[in-house]
Protein backbone atom coordinates (compact mmCIF):
# COMPACT_ATOMS: atom_id res chain seq x y z
CA UNK A 1 0.00 0.00 0.00
CA UNK A 2 1.14 3.53 -0.80
CA UNK A 3 0.90 6.46 1.65
CA UNK A 4 1.94 10.10 1.65
CA UNK A 5 4.96 10.99 3.78
CA UNK A 6 5.72 14.56 4.81
CA UNK A 7 8.70 15.68 6.88
CA UNK A 8 8.23 18.99 8.67
CA UNK A 9 10.61 21.05 10.81
CA UNK A 10 8.51 22.38 13.72
CA UNK A 11 9.03 25.39 15.99
CA UNK A 12 11.26 27.11 13.47
CA UNK A 13 11.08 29.31 10.39
CA UNK A 14 14.20 27.77 8.85
CA UNK A 15 14.92 24.41 7.23
CA UNK A 16 17.26 22.31 9.41
CA UNK A 17 16.06 24.15 12.52
CA UNK A 18 13.53 23.22 15.18
CA UNK A 19 12.39 19.62 15.58
CA UNK A 20 11.79 17.32 12.59
CA UNK A 21 8.65 15.17 12.53
CA UNK A 22 7.18 12.92 9.88
CA UNK A 23 3.46 13.08 9.13
CA UNK A 24 1.55 10.22 7.51
CA UNK A 25 -2.15 10.60 6.53
CA UNK A 26 -4.22 7.39 6.69
CA UNK A 27 -7.72 6.36 5.61
CA UNK A 28 -7.90 3.61 8.23
CA UNK A 29 -5.68 2.52 11.09
CA UNK A 30 -2.92 0.11 10.22
CA UNK A 31 -1.79 -2.46 12.83
CA UNK A 32 0.27 -0.88 15.60
CA UNK A 33 3.19 -3.10 14.61
CA UNK A 34 3.14 -1.57 11.12
CA UNK A 35 2.92 1.97 12.52
CA UNK A 36 5.96 1.23 14.67
CA UNK A 37 7.92 -0.17 11.72
CA UNK A 38 7.15 2.96 9.68
CA UNK A 39 8.27 5.13 12.59
CA UNK A 40 11.54 3.26 12.99
CA UNK A 41 12.17 3.53 9.23
CA UNK A 42 11.57 7.29 9.35
CA UNK A 43 14.28 7.59 12.04
CA UNK A 44 13.10 10.90 13.50
CA UNK A 45 12.03 11.55 17.08
CA UNK A 46 8.28 11.39 16.31
CA UNK A 47 6.02 10.28 13.49
CA UNK A 48 2.41 11.47 13.52
CA UNK A 49 -0.35 9.40 11.92
CA UNK A 50 -3.77 10.91 11.37
CA UNK A 51 -7.22 10.16 9.95
CA UNK A 52 -9.53 13.00 8.90
CA UNK A 53 -12.92 12.24 10.47
CA UNK A 54 -14.57 15.43 9.19
CA UNK A 55 -15.27 17.37 12.38
CA UNK A 56 -12.07 16.13 14.05
CA UNK A 57 -8.68 14.72 13.09
CA UNK A 58 -7.77 11.49 14.90
CA UNK A 59 -4.08 11.88 15.70
CA UNK A 60 -1.53 9.45 17.16
CA UNK A 61 2.19 9.96 17.86
CA UNK A 62 4.94 7.34 17.82
CA UNK A 63 8.61 7.44 18.70
CA UNK A 64 10.82 4.66 17.30
CA UNK A 65 10.21 2.90 20.64
CA UNK A 66 6.67 3.63 21.91
CA UNK A 67 3.37 5.38 21.29
CA UNK A 68 3.31 8.75 23.09
CA UNK A 69 0.48 10.27 25.12
CA UNK A 70 1.32 13.81 23.96
CA UNK A 71 3.67 15.43 21.44
CA UNK A 72 3.81 19.13 20.65
CA UNK A 73 6.13 19.37 17.68
CA UNK A 74 4.47 16.51 15.77
CA UNK A 75 1.06 18.13 16.40
CA UNK A 76 2.34 21.41 14.98
CA UNK A 77 3.87 19.51 12.05
CA UNK A 78 0.53 17.80 11.36
CA UNK A 79 -1.33 21.12 11.43
CA UNK A 80 1.24 22.60 9.05
CA UNK A 81 0.90 19.59 6.72
CA UNK A 82 -2.90 19.90 6.72
CA UNK A 83 -2.94 23.65 6.03
CA UNK A 84 0.07 24.27 3.80
CA UNK A 85 0.16 21.02 1.79
CA UNK A 86 -3.23 19.27 1.94
CA UNK A 87 -5.40 22.43 1.75
CA UNK A 88 -7.41 21.76 4.92
CA UNK A 89 -10.18 24.42 4.80
CA UNK A 90 -10.46 25.36 8.49
CA UNK A 91 -8.19 27.58 10.56
CA UNK A 92 -9.28 25.81 13.75
CA UNK A 93 -8.16 22.19 13.77
CA UNK A 94 -9.42 19.82 16.46
CA UNK A 95 -7.30 16.75 17.08
CA UNK A 96 -8.70 13.72 18.89
CA UNK A 97 -5.82 12.23 20.89
CA UNK A 98 -4.82 10.15 23.91
CA UNK A 99 -4.64 13.46 25.81
CA UNK A 100 -8.19 14.45 24.86
CA UNK A 101 -9.23 16.94 22.21
CA UNK A 102 -6.43 19.35 21.32
CA UNK A 103 -7.08 22.49 19.29
CA UNK A 104 -4.66 24.24 16.95
CA UNK A 105 -5.47 27.72 15.67
CA UNK A 106 -3.78 28.84 12.47
CA UNK A 107 -3.14 32.55 11.93
CA UNK A 108 -1.00 33.35 8.90
CA UNK A 109 2.09 31.16 9.44
CA UNK A 110 1.76 30.81 13.22
CA UNK A 111 0.29 27.67 14.78
CA UNK A 112 -1.10 27.94 18.33
CA UNK A 113 -1.49 24.66 20.22
CA UNK A 114 -3.98 24.50 23.12
CA UNK A 115 -2.51 21.87 25.46
CA UNK A 116 -3.15 20.72 29.03
CA UNK A 117 -1.17 22.38 31.82
CA UNK A 118 0.98 20.00 33.86
CA UNK A 119 2.35 21.98 36.81
CA UNK A 120 5.25 19.97 38.23
CA UNK A 121 5.61 19.35 41.95
CA UNK A 122 8.72 19.22 44.12
CA UNK A 123 10.44 15.85 43.84
CA UNK A 124 13.56 13.93 44.74
CA UNK A 125 16.16 13.33 42.05
CA UNK A 126 16.70 9.62 41.36
CA UNK A 127 20.30 8.63 42.01
CA UNK A 128 20.72 7.25 38.51
CA UNK A 129 19.81 10.64 36.97
CA UNK A 130 22.06 12.46 39.44
CA UNK A 131 25.04 10.27 38.54
CA UNK A 132 24.43 10.72 34.80
CA UNK A 133 24.70 14.54 34.96
CA UNK A 134 27.93 16.52 34.82
CA UNK A 135 26.20 19.53 36.48
CA UNK A 136 23.75 19.13 39.35
CA UNK A 137 20.45 21.08 39.49
CA UNK A 138 19.41 23.53 42.21
CA UNK A 139 15.77 22.32 42.26
CA UNK A 140 13.97 19.16 41.17
CA UNK A 141 10.32 18.84 40.10
CA UNK A 142 8.21 16.21 38.37
CA UNK A 143 4.98 15.86 36.38
CA UNK A 144 5.14 13.43 33.46
CA UNK A 145 8.80 14.40 33.11
CA UNK A 146 11.45 15.23 35.68
CA UNK A 147 12.19 18.96 35.50
CA UNK A 148 15.60 20.07 36.77
CA UNK A 149 16.08 23.79 37.42
CA UNK A 150 19.48 25.47 37.09
CA UNK A 151 20.83 28.95 37.74
CA UNK A 152 22.02 29.99 34.28
CA UNK A 153 21.50 29.45 30.57
CA UNK A 154 25.20 28.66 30.25
CA UNK A 155 24.79 25.68 32.57
CA UNK A 156 21.94 24.36 30.41
CA UNK A 157 24.10 24.61 27.29
CA UNK A 158 26.99 22.82 29.03
CA UNK A 159 25.04 19.87 30.43
CA UNK A 160 26.32 16.49 29.30
CA UNK A 161 24.64 13.13 29.88
CA UNK A 162 26.43 9.87 30.60
CA UNK A 163 24.12 7.66 28.54
CA UNK A 164 25.41 4.38 30.00
CA UNK A 165 24.12 5.50 33.40
CA UNK A 166 21.13 7.52 32.16
CA UNK A 167 19.72 4.63 30.16
CA UNK A 168 19.38 2.52 33.29
CA UNK A 169 16.21 4.45 34.21
CA UNK A 170 12.83 3.82 32.62
CA UNK A 171 10.66 6.97 32.44
CA UNK A 172 8.30 5.58 29.79
CA UNK A 173 6.77 7.76 28.34
CA UNK A 174 8.55 10.67 30.05
CA UNK A 175 11.98 12.23 30.02
CA UNK A 176 14.19 14.78 31.77
CA UNK A 177 13.84 18.52 31.24
CA UNK A 178 16.68 20.85 32.21
CA UNK A 179 15.80 24.54 32.41
CA UNK A 180 16.94 27.97 33.58
CA UNK A 181 16.02 31.63 33.21
CA UNK A 182 17.15 32.81 29.80
CA UNK A 183 19.59 35.55 28.92
CA UNK A 184 17.53 36.92 26.00
CA UNK A 185 14.38 34.83 26.45
CA UNK A 186 12.14 34.25 29.44
CA UNK A 187 13.48 30.73 29.91
CA UNK A 188 15.54 28.11 28.13
CA UNK A 189 15.46 24.32 28.23
CA UNK A 190 16.74 21.05 26.85
CA UNK A 191 15.06 17.63 26.90
CA UNK A 192 16.55 14.14 27.22
CA UNK A 193 14.86 10.75 26.91
CA UNK A 194 16.40 7.60 28.43
CA UNK A 195 16.44 4.33 26.48
CA UNK A 196 15.59 6.20 23.27
CA UNK A 197 17.31 6.02 19.90
CA UNK A 198 17.48 9.84 19.95
CA UNK A 199 18.83 11.00 23.35
CA UNK A 200 18.14 14.73 23.02
CA UNK A 201 14.88 15.94 21.55
CA UNK A 202 15.60 19.23 19.73
CA UNK A 203 12.35 21.10 20.60
CA UNK A 204 9.84 19.50 22.93
CA UNK A 205 6.34 21.01 22.90
CA UNK A 206 4.92 18.64 25.52
CA UNK A 207 7.67 19.56 28.00
CA UNK A 208 6.33 23.11 27.92
CA UNK A 209 3.09 21.87 29.48
CA UNK A 210 5.16 21.88 32.68
CA UNK A 211 7.69 24.60 31.85
CA UNK A 212 5.05 27.25 31.13
CA UNK A 213 3.10 27.09 34.43
CA UNK A 214 6.35 26.87 36.42
CA UNK A 215 8.04 29.85 34.78
CA UNK A 216 4.79 31.82 34.63
CA UNK A 217 4.49 31.56 38.41
CA UNK A 218 8.19 32.25 39.02
CA UNK A 219 8.43 35.22 36.65
CA UNK A 220 4.91 36.47 37.46
CA UNK A 221 3.88 36.80 33.81
CA UNK A 222 1.46 34.84 31.63
CA UNK A 223 3.05 35.46 28.24
CA UNK A 224 6.55 34.16 27.74
CA UNK A 225 9.02 33.45 24.96
CA UNK A 226 11.00 30.25 25.36
CA UNK A 227 14.08 28.94 23.60
CA UNK A 228 15.13 25.31 23.48
CA UNK A 229 18.91 25.49 23.23
CA UNK A 230 19.63 22.22 21.42
CA UNK A 231 21.90 22.32 18.39
CA UNK A 232 18.90 22.88 16.10
CA UNK A 233 17.34 25.66 18.27
CA UNK A 234 13.61 26.20 18.66
CA UNK A 235 11.52 29.22 19.61
CA UNK A 236 8.15 28.85 21.36
CA UNK A 237 5.66 31.62 22.14
CA UNK A 238 3.89 30.61 25.34
CA UNK A 239 0.77 31.61 27.27
CA UNK A 240 -0.30 30.38 30.67
CA UNK A 241 -4.10 29.97 30.95
CA UNK A 242 -4.75 28.26 34.32
CA UNK A 243 -5.42 24.61 33.43
CA UNK A 244 -4.32 25.06 29.79
CA UNK A 245 -1.22 26.35 28.04
CA UNK A 246 -0.91 27.85 24.56
CA UNK A 247 2.27 26.90 22.71
CA UNK A 248 2.79 28.72 19.42
CA UNK A 249 5.39 28.36 16.72
CA UNK A 250 6.14 28.19 13.02
CA UNK A 251 7.07 25.30 10.74
CA UNK A 252 8.78 24.58 7.43
CA UNK A 253 8.24 21.71 5.02
CA UNK A 254 11.46 19.76 4.46
CA UNK A 255 10.31 16.97 2.15
CA UNK A 256 7.24 15.51 0.44
CA UNK A 257 7.15 11.91 -0.73
CA UNK A 258 5.57 8.49 -0.38
CA UNK A 259 6.08 5.28 1.54
CA UNK A 260 4.99 1.74 0.74
CA UNK A 261 3.97 -1.09 3.06
CA UNK A 262 3.50 -4.73 2.23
Amino acid sequence: MKFGLYQIDAFTDKIFGGNPACVVPLHHWLPDDTLMKITKENAVAETAFFIDKGDKIHLRWFTPEIEMDLCGHATLATAHCLKSILNYPKNRIVFETLSGDLTVLVQNDLYSLDFPSRMPTVSELPEVIEKSLNIQPKEVYKSRDYMLVYDTEEEIKNIKIDTQIFNQINLDPGGVIVTAKGENHDFVSRFFTPQASILEDPVTGSAHCSLIPYWSARLKKNELIAKQVSDRIGILHCQNKKDRVIISGKAKTYSIGNLWTE
